[in-house]
């Protein structure tokens, strides 16, 4: 995706290409195959949710066609994980990667153990905490809870981004918030949880007795066995995170 002359351009297939997505099922299948998937183009070439479907489908609303509709509906699938996972973009995981992916972005500490060594700011706390009481917030009502507005803690938006890009929080599902009546209005809202409960602690964790660089490694492997014209540049581009 990219912005020319105040417009959104994306850089999709032509909706004849035989090689296109045509469904959310189907794009989950590319993220199981390839194990990584950007939402948009970036800078490796061909890695991106936006590359492999139907340019002209982007933000019509058409849950069968639209790719903007397909993220909610493979949140929401939880049979892969979506987030704010590659240089604070949005993108998807899959179940049998993301273990490595943890280990490497949590450098060997649960959220707890990073808090008690110093190296989480109270801001993350807060947030992480309130998963402590449900396992699953609305991003306003989980801004609530953990104290962010204007008498409270700031940046709440860069906080719950630096907490997926670090693999301790992904988005679940995007729902409508409900009136007093019970029933849905307004824009879906984002539905954030921990990985733990979406695949539980044993999965998450399955990884911690490799060495964290060790699991970059692999994954930057991996990325770079499906798209050989990755650099490493590029793949430090996409895929890196200092923390």
């Amino acid at each position: 995706m990219a912005l020319e002359n105040g417009e959104w351009i994306i850089r999709g297939l032509s909706r004849n290409d035989p090689n296109r997505v045509h469904s959310w099922q189907e794009l989950t299948e590319l993220v199981d195959e390839l194990g990584f998937l950007p939402l948009f183009k970036n800078e490796i070439p061909g890695f991106s949710a936006e590359e492999h479907s139907a340019a002209v489908d982007w933000w019509t609303g058409d849950r069968e066609r639209d790719p903007w509709e397909w993220r909610q509906l493979i949140a929401r699938s939880g049979r892969v994980a979506y987030g704010k996972f590659f240089d604070r973009k949005a993108g998807f995981i899959s179940r049998d990667w993301f273990p490595h992916f943890a280990n490497w972005r949590r450098d060997g500490y649960d959220f707890d153990s990073r808090w008690d060594e110093g190296l989480a700011r109270m801001r993350q706390k807060r947030v992480m905490d309130c998963f402590g009481v449900e396992e699953e917030l609305y991003s306003f009502r989980l801004k609530q809870l953990a104290g962010f507005g204007k008498e409270g803690e700031k940046n709440f938006e860069g906080t719950v981004t630096e907490l997926q890009m670090e693999s301790y929080l992904l988005i679940r599902d995007f729902r409508q918030r409900l009136n007093k009546k019970g029933l849905p209005y307004g824009w879906p809202i984002a539905i954030y949880a921990m990985p733990e409960t979406l695949w539980g602690y044993g999965h998450i964790s399955s990884a911690y007795s490799t060495q964290p660089a060790r699991s970059k490694e692999l994954i930057y492997r991996q990325v770079q066995s499906r798209f050989p014209g990755a650099t490493e540049s590029a793949l430090e581009k996409v895929l890196g995170w200092r923390g």
